[in-house]
């Protein structure tokens, strides 16, 4: 679900683009080892188990034991439509606010990662929800922040408001298509400024992260970056997508955030990663100058290289083991 960049993505791009620095931090920066692990339902569905080291464990626990201190979980507005993701409501508001529950009962911190569509939001899509389908401009923008405001009061009223909140999922090609493509940034730029006022209407401290699939592209994530920041977008957190097959090399990756770390003042973070796990680590984990940094690990249950055994539920010992090594080398609470 992860998709080449278009043309029209680099030829946008101005060599001129200004730097915005901000002063290294003071005091403790937090340090983050996450995992999005929205799969867990579907999974304990089919009679999932999941083993650590021969030891049968609850999921949550099983990566609070190995060094994780962040969850992260997807949303979709209604799944359950014609066009959604599942009739059973995977990844819809009640699916999230149990996994809310059971990650705060584990003490973990949850990332919110909102994909504004019924279903997968990525570079290559970006579909509104069936619901919104006949709404102007105006009215997307006002169901943005309704909708955002909603589901953060939702799972506030709960007690597991999320620490961290995305405003869209890979959205360098832009959200809400076709009038939030990158071909409209103004438009673009509107609707992010309503979903972050649909957050910030529920509690202004909720730190916002603008999430794009350009983890080792530094001309592409520099080009949307100041396109959004040019038209007022208030964000916290900078999130990459790394996929070597379409993100370039390691080289690549280290080059791009040691830049987006330097030229602006948001923190910047690996939100989806899945292969070279403890080089992503080592890169992200050695920004410096930031409030936040770390990464998320996509989906390691049971997709692409994942750590546990998708047959046995097994923990698969030499790429699980990499995260207690991790969580001690930079210190990770």
């Amino acid at each position: 679900m992860k998709w080449l960049l278009s043309i029209s993505a680099l030829v946008c791009f101005s060599a001129a683009s200004p730097r915005f620095h901000e002063p290294p931090t003071s005091g403790p920066v937090e340090k983050i080892l996450g995992a999005d692990i929205s799969f867990l339902p579907q999974l304990e569905a089919e009679g999932k188990l999941f083993y650590d080291h021969g030891v049968q464990k609850e999921a949550i626990q099983l990566l609070k034991d190995n060094g994780f201190n962040y969850i992260r979980l997807r949303i979709f507005v209604d799944p359950t439509s014609d066009s959604g993701y599942s009739k059973k409501g995977y990844c819809g508001l009640s699916d999230t606010k149990k996994m809310a529950t059971r990650i705060k009962a584990a003490h973990l911190k949850f990332l919110l990662d909102f994909h504004y569509s019924d279903t997968w939001a990525d570079p290559g899509k970006q579909f509104k929800p069936a619901a919104w389908k006949g709404l102007d401009f105006q009215g997307l923008q006002t169901q943005m922040k309704t909708y955002t405001t909603s589901v953060i009061q939702a799972l506030k009223d709960q007690g597991t408001e999320p620490d961290m909140v995305q405003v869209g999922n890979e959205i360098n090609h832009g959200m809400l298509w076709p009038d939030g493509n990158t071909r409209h940034p103004d438009t673009l730029a509107a609707f992010l400024k309503a979903g972050i006022a649909g957050v910030k209407a529920v509690d202004a401290h909720i730190p916002i992260m603008l999430h794009i699939a350009c983890g080792g592209q530094n001309q592409e994530s520099r080009w949307f970056l100041d396109n959004m920041i040019s038209r007022g977008v208030k964000f916290d957190v900078i999130g990459e997508s790394y996929y070597p097959q379409w993100h370039g090399t390691l080289e690549d990756l280290k080059a791009n955030l040691t830049d987006l770390a330097s030229r602006y003042k948001q923190d910047v973070i690996v939100v989806e990663y899945t292969q070279h796990k403890k080089e992503v680590n080592d890169i992200a984990l050695n920004i410096q100058g930031k409030q936040r940094v770390g990464t998320f690990i996509w989906e390691p249950l049971n997709t692409w290289e994942q750590f546990i055994d998708g047959k046995t539920g097994q923990t698969i010992d030499s790429l699980i083991d990499l995260y207690p090594a991790i969580q001690k080398t930079y210190d990770i609470h």
